[in-house]
């Protein structure tokens, strides 16, 4: 599902209801003067159950996307602070080595900030990027360990910890980029939404009352919200994107043009 796109999901959900609903009236129909005034309650108190349901079930899966939202945020900005402090902390390395650690961690911010543009449907790109990213790494490891093994001190061992946050950070936002909602939960919403309009149709028309327009509203309202949880749930397509500006100010901040 996270391949396909969110308002075509949206509009396959508005158009599954619609259908619900129009065969849930045709049952209803066909049995509208054969049904009690019990079975009418029946079904009044069944499209009121699933109703909470719904509702439960819309802010359960809210409430998952925009915590997962809220972490690959969270996670930009951490990734930002940690390529910031190596940046400084490079001031500390030797003058014979300054010079490469600095070109060296520019290229790295620069391929992070580029893989954080990489539209989530282009995945073989992000793949790429982060592996050379990883490369870039590895060369000012090996740099920045001989620093260390020569110079025996405190500091060193300071630009040592940076770098270990600055990879740390990598594994992290990579991870939170992968986390999403479950489509199991995903699947159980949409199913319950259906089966409300068939309830829906089913409960109007025994009634002998034609869902009116307060019905299609609250199709409307529920699809909006549908979007919304999945565009959330995807860090980079759809409508709601993760800012990016930290990162960007920080690899500005290091003379790389963005």
């Amino acid at each position: 599902m996270y391949d396909v796109p969110s308002y075509a999901i949206a509009v396959v959900l508005f158009v599954l209801m619609l259908v619900s609903i129009y065969l849930g009236g045709t049952v209803g129909r066909k049995h509208q003067n054969k049904e009690s005034d019990s079975a009418k309650s029946q079904a009044n108190a069944v499209q009121g159950s699933l109703l909470g349901l719904l509702a439960l079930l819309l802010g359960f899966t809210f409430s998952l996307s925009l915590g997962r939202y809220d972490l690959r945020s969270a996670e930009v900005v951490s990734e930002a602070n940690a390529i910031g402090t190596a940046w400084l902390r490079t001031d500390l390395v030797s003058e014979a080595r300054r010079g490469e650690a600095k070109q060296l961690l520019r290229e790295y911010g620069s391929l992070r900030l580029r893989s954080s543009m990489v539209s989530a449907a282009d995945e073989d790109e992000r793949v790429r990027l982060i592996g050379e990213a990883e490369t870039v790494f590895n060369d000012m490891w090996l740099l920045i360990a001989e620093e260390a093994r020569e110079a025996r001190n405190p500091v060193a061992m300071g630009v040592v910890a940076s770098l270990n946050d600055m990879i740390d950070a990598l594994a992290k936002r990579d991870a939170a980029i992968n986390r999403h909602v479950p489509e199991l939960v995903l699947y159980l919403l949409f199913g319950t939404f259906v089966l409300l309009g068939g309830v829906v149709g089913y409960a109007s028309w025994i009634s002998a009352v034609r869902p009116g327009v307060p019905v299609y509203a609250m199709m409307v309202l529920i699809v909006i919200l549908v979007f919304l949880i999945i565009d959330l749930d995807r860090p980079r397509r759809g409508l709601i994107a993760v800012d990016q500006t930290k990162l960007a100010t920080t690899v500005a901040a290091m003379g790389i043009p963005n």
